[in-house]
């Protein structure tokens, strides 16, 4: 029953995922923002933007909205740091010049003076609140409370994957789901795969059934390693992890959740359905220097799915070596090799059931801000992304507890986990829940010792 009810609320999330379904008219809760209600029926109206977390994503998110069709335009912005919202701000500008773009009244679309750059922990209500809409692109372990702040303050949503770092985490999102549902707010979430032509068209066939039932498949994430800051003399704690917060899971929560989920989230996609259990290896083969803080560099899992089918992930973190980001699916009259760009459904007998050519396909990360934006200009209630984007962050959790501890792991139990990575307070001078040790090493999960549920 419950692996029933389990199905039935992906698919009810997924026939929203991709624009299917218009569930009603736009509300503009953001009233003092706009300085009017109604709807950005007008090519002259403008949809105001507030961007939060001012890093490489967020400032490539702001850019995107900014060249969609609709008259948009950034009017604050917030960030932990001053110099990271400087340097997003010298981007946007530099990017707008190159593209010529500008407001439907001539002025620029980046209309963001020094009075509404806020930084610090608390910067993002301040920011929210002069927007209609919200960009989310801090670190995913704020995610979660700046998620239900946008909620609370009624703002349609873009924010990044994946939606949180830990359990308590997932939760709180996807009860700021139900709230932005009641509240008709438009949530798209940044697994952009969902937005990108080649996987619309081969998973609609899959789930129409050009493969049969689906009873296996890998998915992939295997690359070289991220970037490093290194410490700085007399730096507190809580800044150096915050400038390295891939490295930290409080913040990340493990490269299988911040790179990996787009891989997962696909086999949940494809499977209309999330993994019942898991179970894996993983650890830190190559990487395991003092500046690369507590996490793995490599995850192999199994998730099994309520079915009994089993999709084997694999992600790696290994310079100089083989890399391959992709997923592959077998069913019961077929496969699916890749979805690169030219993407085939083949039988058993070497002949394709369905070939996409993905050649003039448009850019997926442009293209998930071009619905949600034209959505937003029609007024129309379109897309709920929070749930699954919540889902999928767990699932990527769920493999990180698994690796971590070297147990199965049953979805029930880590759903419901109590351990809450996220420090008891926000403070440049308070102390994170992980701390390195005399040496300056961070303390590594040991499976058969670590305790993830």
């Amino acid at each position: 029953m419950a692996n029933e009810s389990n199905r039935r609320d992906f698919l009810k999330t997924s026939s929203l995922l991709t624009g299917g379904a218009i569930l009603g008219s736009l509300p503009f809760a953001s009233k003092a923002a706009t300085g009017k209600s109604g709807y950005h029926f007008s090519v002259n109206d403008t949809i105001k933007v507030a961007l939060i977390g001012c890093g490489g994503r967020g400032t490539g998110a702001a850019q995107q909205a900014l060249s969609t069709k609709q008259n948009v335009q950034i009017v604050a912005m917030a960030d932990a740091f001053r110099d990271r919202l400087d340097e997003s701000y010298k981007n946007i500008t530099n990017f707008l010049t190159a593209k010529n773009l500008k407001a439907a009244d001539g002025t620029s679309k980046l209309n963001v003076p020094d009075a509404n750059k806020f930084v610090g922990f608390d910067a993002y209500k301040q920011a929210m609140a002069l927007a209609d809409v919200v960009i989310l692109a801090t670190p995913p372990g704020f995610r979660p409370s700046h998620f239900e702040e946008a909620v609370r303050q009624g703002k349609q949503i873009f924010m990044e994957k994946p939606v949180a770092t830990d359990a308590p985490g997932v939760r709180r999102v996807l009860a700021a789901a139900e709230e932005a549902k009641k509240k008709k707010l438009n949530v798209v979430v940044g697994l952009q795969r969902h937005y990108q032509p080649n996987y619309r068209e081969m998973i609609k066939r899959i789930h129409d059934g050009a493969l049969g039932d689906i009873v296996g498949g890998q998915v992939y994430w295997i690359s070289g390693g991220v970037w490093h800051k290194p410490r700085k003399p007399n730096q507190t704690e809580m800044d150096y992890q915050m400038r390295n917060w891939y490295y930290f899971n409080w913040l990340c929560g493990d490269h299988i959740n911040e790179q990996h989920i787009h891989n997962i989230d696909v086999a949940n996609w494809v499977k209309k359905g999330y993994p019942v259990s898991c179970q894996g290896t993983g650890g830190r083969q190559v990487r395991n220097g003092k500046d690369d803080g507590e996490i793995f560099d490599h995850h192999i899992v199994d998730f099994t799915y309520a079915d009994g089918t089993t999709i084997n992930s694999q992600c790696r973190h290994y310079e100089g070596t083989y890399s391959k980001v992709d997923e592959m699916f077998l069913g019961t009259k077929g496969r699916v090799d890749s979805f690169g760009q030219k993407s085939i459904l083949m039988d058993y007998k070497g002949q394709p059931i369905y070939t996409h050519n993905g050649k003039s396909d448009g850019n997926p990360y442009q293209i998930e801000h071009d619905e949600l934006f034209d959505a937003i200009a029609k007024g129309e209630y379109k897309f709920a992304d929070a749930e699954n984007g919540a889902k999928s962050t767990m699932t990527a959790i769920m493999g990180r507890m698994a690796t971590y501890s070297g147990k199965v792991v049953k979805w029930d139990e880590a759903l419901n986990s109590q351990i809450d990575l996220f420090p008891d307070k926000l403070a440049w001078d308070a102390m994170p829940k992980s701390l390195p040790d005399k040496d300056g090493f961070y303390q590594i999960a040991v499976p058969g010792k670590t305790i993830t549920v």
